[in-house]
């Protein structure tokens, strides 16, 4: 049977309960077996001093007394057989029994050893009756060192011994809350940590309270951890309540969208509803998609620049994550930066016609002399009553097309400088190219210089606003026919290459070169001596609003080669019988 561990302090209750269990009969079947015993022996006594003194054997025959002498031993034989039996048949129970408790007892033992939660028992007088091996290692003190010490006791914590006082008796009083107490200790080597404790009360099999039992588990890792984590809750709630976007969460229900989390920014603007992350959502109710797009709200009267994105909430729950940054500034900031490049765009446009105005007065000039000459010579004709119907037409065909002329001419400048919004479409770039280089051929002839286009057949269309590229177009074939005025090669070449999905526009001169190519298309630099710096930085400014590329190369031959890209439209439907739009 297990024996008490001799250093605790608690009476020995349920051993003593067990033992007086197991111990009722113990003494019964030896003195039995005693007693038997020595009935036979003091029977063949008797029956010895019997068969010499006694009369009634005299009379017996000496066969006669054997026979009885026999049959007695053989009884008390089978009596002392029969309580031999018993006995061993007790003393296997009895083993059995013992082997069960030992082989529990040592189960019990071993589950204690490896638990990590410290035991201690108290009796009822604040002593310490028991400690287990996990609070032993937990404070670092031996159970020789625990076993019968009264407070203070070796963990209590220097100078605090007061409120452990406390603890102590709040323990022994049985007013320990439920929910366990947060202490903390002091190891043998000195270092400190912090143990929840969970008390209860520990009984004998009759019921009677003999001691408190209480269980201690180190919680200083796990504490640390939660404040890390309420500190970096706090500081990551401190940033976004600062933010100034205006950040929400809502998740998608049958009654509608439900607020979980608004910062203070968006409490401000919306208020603490779901309305305003709906207002923002811009048709993307019922959709889980992440999409950034620039709405407008009317109940705030701001411009917000939206990223919409899905997550998964603490509940697992698929909510909409909402971060609106206001860009009402911003947008006024572009709008007027749009209306400071169209000026400029269209000052460009002025100091272009301002420059080629005498080129183009000449050109004016010629089919007005034309129109002039003929009608004076259809009206000589009719006065000299000579005139051939034939003749007369013929000079009168001839003035209309020289005025359809000057008409065209005419139009083609008052759409070249007009203000116009920019509005990107599909259009021919075979009408870009001849629109822009009718324009820089009157310049070219005077200058004698000649334009050769190399172009694919057939040019495709490009997603573009004519009148800018024209713009750019002039521009890159006007400063090259100003950069060949002193060269022997009086060529300028065009050359359009079809580069699926976009289009590729060189012009090639072999002028002066460059000089300072890193600052071509720097604002107010100019190679000119008359020049603003401008016309380069706004023909750039204007192609890459068109998702395209300007960018300039030495020629190998000398020179320059400017260079710029177009995206391609796409492809019109077959079915399609709309005409091209006429913009010339």
């Amino acid at each position: 049977m297990a024996i008490p561990n001799r250093k605790s302090l608690i009476p020995s209750t349920f051993y003593e309960h067990a033992r007086h269990n197991r111990r009722g009969l113990y003494w019964l079947t030896p003195v039995v077996v005693l007693v038997l015993y020595l009935c036979v022996m003091g029977a063949f006594i008797w029956l010895q001093r019997l068969q010499s003194d006694s009369v009634m054997f005299v009379t017996i025959d000496q066969e006669t007394r054997q026979q009885r002498l026999l049959m007695v031993v053989a009884a008390l034989s089978l009596v002392i057989v029969f309580s031999l039996l018993a006995l061993w048949r007790y003393t296997r129970i009895r083993t059995q029994a013992e082997s069960a408790l030992i082989a529990e007892t040592g189960f019990r033992r071993a589950m204690e050893n490896s638990m990590s939660t410290g035991m201690r028992v108290f009796d009822m007088q604040g002593r310490i009756a028991y400690v287990n091996p996990a609070f032993c290692r937990m404070i670092g003190w031996n159970e020789a060192d625990l076993i019968g010490r009264t407070a203070p006791f070796p963990y209590w914590l220097p100078g605090r011994h007061d409120h452990h006082r406390e603890v102590l008796a709040q323990l022994l009083s049985g007013r320990t809350p439920s929910s366990g107490l947060e202490i903390e200790a002091q190891r043998r080597d000195g270092s400190r940590f912090t143990a929840r404790m969970y008390v209860s009360p520990l009984r004998d099999p009759n019921g009677e309270q003999i001691g408190w039992m209480t269980s201690m588990t180190d919680i200083t890792e796990p504490k640390r951890i939660r404040e890390a984590l309420t500190a970096a809750h706090e500081r990551f709630m401190t940033v976004l309540e600062g933010l100034d976007d205006a950040i929400s969460v809502v998740a998608d229900t049958p009654e509608g969208l439900e607020l979980l989390f608004a910062n203070r920014t968006y409490r401000r603007l919306f208020g603490a509803q779901a309305s305003g992350h709906a207002e923002l959502l811009g048709g993307r109710l019922g959709r889980f998609t992440d999409e950034t797009m620039e709405l407008y709200s009317q109940s705030a009267q701001r411009w917000f620049e939206v990223h919409h994105r899905m997550l998964a909430w603490t509940d697992s729950r698929r909510v909409r994550l909402q971060v609106a940054r206001d860009i009402t500034e911003r947008r006024k900031h572009e709008e007027a930066l749009r209306v400071q490049q169209e000026k400029a765009q269209l000052t460009s446009r002025l100091t272009t016609m301002g420059e080629m105005a005498s080129s183009l007065a000449h050109e004016l000039n010629q089919p007005l002399t034309a129109i002039s000459n003929y009608n004076m010579a259809a009206a000589a004709m009719l006065k000299s009553g000579k005139a051939r119907t034939e003749t007369l037409l013929e000079a009168l065909e001839k003035a209309s097309a020289q005025a359809e002329r000057a008409g065209k001419i005419i139009s083609r400048i008052r759409e070249f400088v007009k203000r116009s919004e920019p509005r990107r479409q599909a259009v021919a770039l075979a009408r870009i190219l001849e629109n822009a280089v009718s324009f820089a051929d009157i310049d070219a002839r005077k200058r004698q210089i000649d334009i050769e286009q190399n172009l694919p057949d057939p040019l495709p269309e490009v997603l573009a606003d004519p009148i800018l590229i024209e713009q750019v177009l002039l521009n890159l074939l006007k400063n090259g026919v100003e950069a060949m005025e002193q060269s022997e090669y009086r060529t300028l070449h065009l050359t359009v290459t079809d580069q699926d999905p976009q289009v590729e526009i060189a012009v090639i001169d072999r002028g002066h070169g460059l000089r300072n190519p890193e600052r071509l298309f720097e604002p107010f630099y100019s190679t000119k001596s008359e020049g603003l710096g401008m016309g380069l930085n706004i023909c750039r400014t204007i192609i890459e609003s068109h998702h395209g590329r300007l960018w300039a190369s030495a020629n190998p031959e000398g020179g320059t080669i400017f260079r710029f890209t177009l995206p391609k439209a796409p492809p019109r439907p077959k079915t399609d019988e709309t005409t091209e739009e006429q913009y010339a």
